[in-house]
């Protein structure tokens, strides 16, 4: 078994209102209250950028067992913290519904001047993400491995789709969020590296053209943390369960574990054009599961399905060796045969209109025996 591959998972969620159902900011009163809440550590709970998110984080974990643990603690917790300030935790990748008013940002310089200079995304950057962190041994290998595991992350997109609705409308996307995100000017799928000076090379020139401020805008669905000896998997929004934000993170462990395997052995990668990986990024967000997607291997539509499962056997062998091969193959199934986060929201809303969709996104805390709160 493949040993010392580390992994922690990042969770964003929106603050909506009790009564209203409106994104609340609070997440002050939220991050006060939690620091009473036996289930939660402070460090754990941060702010994002716009006061109606938050933003939880995992310890560095040695398997999916204790990736489950910790995010089904946060959930349980985070949703008991958010209930006594008048809010409901919602685990969904956009807001369903939007007020008159703005949103205001974190109280940060560097949020406040995001917001004079691109107004109009920051006051729609109403968005969740799941993002995993794996470990890579250097820069260097983990630079080569973006490069290699890219072509797959449209495919990521499409399990992990999350936010068909936006401000009381149904999209017609699976993904909204990927495309909201996409607006920045460094976003989407990201160029192809062949190592970390060609990472280097390629931020730097960004940088110096002016257009993003620093090196937190670099926006890709993947990227390399300047945080943490990782690369980082951006693409899939924020799920509805545990056990499907779990898969995500299992399939992106295992993309990462294959993709070094790759450079050790010296093997040819994938290397689609930027503008096919774009598109097939968009039909992704556009179709999620429920059409064809593009397969990465051959530039050319497939079924959902049969693109799933082709993501699933190169990441097979690394799931083998990390021992997630069962719970990994399970829960992708489970998205294949039951739908992604966006087909559960598109039926609740049909079966049980917006109440319906609220329990499911932003259900209520439990009490301790496990029956619901009256």
């Amino acid at each position: 078994m493949t040993t010392g591959v580390t992994l922690g998972v990042e969770e964003e969620f929106l603050l909506l209102d009790s009564r209203t159902a409106l994104p609340a900011s609070r997440v002050g009163q939220l991050r006060r209250a939690a620091r009473r809440e036996p289930g939660l550590r402070q460090e754990e709970v941060d702010t994002e950028l716009l006061q109606a998110m938050v933003e939880v984080a995992t310890p560095v974990c040695s398997d999916l067992d204790e990736v489950a643990l910790h995010l089904g603690r946060f959930r349980r917790s985070m949703s008991a913290t958010a209930q006594r300030v008048n809010c409901r935790l919602a685990s969904t990748g956009g807001a369903p519904l939007m007020g008159e008013g703005r949103v205001p940002v974190t109280g940060t310089q560097r949020y406040r001047e995001m917001r004079a200079a691109a107004t109009q995304l920051v006051d729609e950057q109403l968005i969740c993400g799941t993002h995993v962190h794996v470990a890579v041994p250097d820069r260097q290998a983990g630079a080569a491995a973006l490069g290699r595991l890219r072509p797959w992350l449209p495919v990521l997109v499409a399990l992990g789709a999350n936010s068909p609705f936006w401000n009381g409308r149904d999209t017609g996307f699976a993904s909204w969020r990927t495309v909201v995100f996409g607006r920045w000017p460094v976003s989407g799928p990201p160029p192809f590296f062949s190592g970390a000076a060609h990472y280097e090379q390629q931020v730097a020139a960004l940088l110096g053209t002016g257009v993003i401020a620093d090196r937190h805008q670099l926006y890709w669905h993947a990227r390399l943390s300047d945080e943490y000896p990782t690369l980082e998997i951006r693409a899939p929004d924020v799920q509805l369960d545990v056990e499907s934000a779990v898969t995500i993170a299992g399939i992106a462990r295992g993309l990462v574990v294959t993709a070094l395997r790759e450079g050790r052995r010296g093997a040819r990668p994938l290397n689609p054009s930027p503008s096919i990986l774009q598109a097939a990024g968009w039909h992704a967000a556009r179709r999620g599961l429920s059409a064809d997607l593009v397969d990465p291997r051959t530039d050319r539509p497939s079924p959902a399905a049969d693109v799933v499962g082709a993501l699933l056997g190169h990441v097979t062998p690394a799931l083998k060796e990390l021992g997630d091969v069962e719970r990994v193959t399970a829960g992708v199934q489970r998205l294949v045969d039951e739908g992604t986060g966006a087909t559960r929201q598109r039926a609740a809303l049909s079966r049980s209109g917006t109440k319906g969709l609220l329990d499911l996104i932003a259900p209520e805390p439990a009490e301790p025996n496990g029956t619901e709160r009256p």
